[in-house]
């Protein structure tokens, strides 16, 4: 029986091995690249909606010239009428929504000693 591979045969086959590994290579380069696009798109998406948003510092020097300017003039802080307060926050969970929510619960827990109810 005669050997059905011939060099050239054997030759032909290697080659096409070859372009197949190098074509499937670049195919998952490719389908990398895509993945980096979309991480790329993402986080230019998350940067967007977090600088839409505004910043609210917390000012400690305004801060402080409000509470003594109200304990000068003896004034009661009024409990907390917004709704953004819950159980376990303290003042600086206010400043994410509102900067005189924070100034006014810094003052209200330097006048009681304690955060809202």
């Amino acid at each position: 029986m005669k050997n059905k591979f011939t060099p050239h045969k054997v030759l032909i086959v290697t080659w096409f091995f070859i372009l197949q590994i190098t074509v499937g290579s670049q195919s998952l380069f490719a389908s990398e690249e895509t993945d980096e696009e979309l991480l790329a798109k993402a986080q230019a998406q998350m940067n967007a909606e977090v600088l839409s948003k505004p910043f609210l510092a917390e000012r400690p020097k305004e801060v402080d010239a409000y509470i003594k300017s109200m304990l000068e003039k003896k004034v009661k802080p009024p409990e907390y009428q917004g709704t953004y307060w819950r159980p376990g926050y303290t003042c600086r969970d206010l400043l994410r929504y509102n900067w005189t929510q924070y100034r006014n619960c810094k003052y209200y827990y330097r006048y009681h000693g304690r955060y809202y109810y």
